[in-house]
């Protein structure tokens, strides 16, 4: 609640540079059509007068109404009616944020009321980039909200593994990749001994990606088990492991089931949760534990569970077949340009 409440505090004056970068990007170039991100306020506005011409992204689920499942902010099931009502609820607060931040705008003659920015909100077209292996489309949705698919870039461009990365990989087998990705937390030491202690109990490869500091690499460890990387594309490595124990991003947890590596997720915030139980759902790995309950018992049983059940390679691997498969790049360019 503390770490929530201090990004409250000081989101106005990061929505004030984004609103106002964003109006300075729009009126300069004239745009025929705009795709934007959630964070992106100043598309919704000049949707007004543009009509079918924005395309909101989405890489989460549950972000619109879905029967019997809260928002995705959400992290359990409260009932089908207050289920409903989290929905109205986290609107009404991004409608509050949407109106307040137009002060910052210069055109005044963006400016909406509250409710034709609920009318927008409803309207205007979506593209949920997830595979629909993991999230189908509601049967009841509006046609301007889309499940698309999972979109992957190339990552490894301009990038070359170490001679020692290449070493690891040819002397190890079932290795398994761990990452927090660009999630933080309180104990980053004491977790990574954590982590370590059970690699070593267990003689479990592992190849450890720092990151951005949610694990980090310590003075004295077993380096013929255990490699620590601070970057790596994950398109390079992860056909080359058996599992991925990673924090539950959209895109780490689309592309550890593209590469049918077995998943245990680590969830720190929103919408890893969700992941986290979706993973579990469909079979491709244990249900896993929030970074601030794990220790040595709790999370030893989980990757062991991970390694020797079998059936969670076979699922992921399943899920891969699919998701390779999928193809929506037609679709978006028709409902984008439409």
């Amino acid at each position: 609640m503390k770490a929530y409440a201090k990004l409250i505090s000081k989101q106005p004056e990061v929505n004030e540079e984004m609103i106002i970068k964003q109006e300075e990007c729009i009126e300069k170039y004239n745009p025929d059509r705009i795709v934007h991100h959630a964070k992106a306020v100043y598309p919704l506005l000049w949707s007004a007068e543009n009509k079918g011409k924005t395309t909101l992204i989405s890489p989460v689920p549950y972000m619109y109404y879905v029967k019997d499942h809260p928002h995705i902010i959400f992290h359990r099931n409260f009932g089908k009616f207050i289920n409903k009502l989290t929905y109205k609820l986290v609107n009404y607060g991004l409608v509050k944020s949407i109106t307040y931040s137009q002060k910052w705008i210069k055109n005044k003659n963006r400016k909406l009321s509250p409710s034709k920015i609920i009318d927008i909100l409803s309207k205007n077209n979506t593209i949920y980039t997830i595979s629909p292996a993991l999230f189908s489309r509601p049967k009841y949705w509006n046609s301007n909200l889309k499940v698309l698919g999972f979109h992957e870039r190339d990552k490894t461009r301009n990038w070359t593994p170490t001679e020692e990365l290449e070493q690891f990989l040819k002397q190890n087998s079932k290795i398994v990749f761990i990452t927090f990705g660009s999630m933080i937390n309180r104990y980053p030491e004491r977790n990574t001994n954590t982590i370590l202690h059970i690699l070593e109990r267990n003689k479990i490869p592992a190849i450890i990606n720092t990151c951005e500091g949610g694990l980090v690499k310590p003075e004295n460890y077993n380096s013929k088990l255990i490699h620590f990387v601070n970057h790596i594309p994950y398109d390079w490595l992860f056909p080359k492991v058996y599992a991925v124990i990673h924090h539950g991003g959209s895109g780490t947890t689309h592309m550890a089931l593209k590469y049918g590596c077995a998943n245990l997720i680590i969830p720190h915030i929103v919408d890893q949760y969700v992941w986290n139980k979706i993973i579990h759902k469909k079979g491709a790995g244990p249900l896993g534990i929030d970074i601030s309950k794990i220790n040595r018992d709790n999370l030893e049983s989980l990757i062991i569970d991970l390694l020797e059940n079998k059936t969670y390679k076979e699922k992921a691997e399943g899920l891969s077949k699919m998701i390779v498969s999928e193809n929506f790049k037609n679709d978006i360019y028709d409902f984008i340009i439409s």
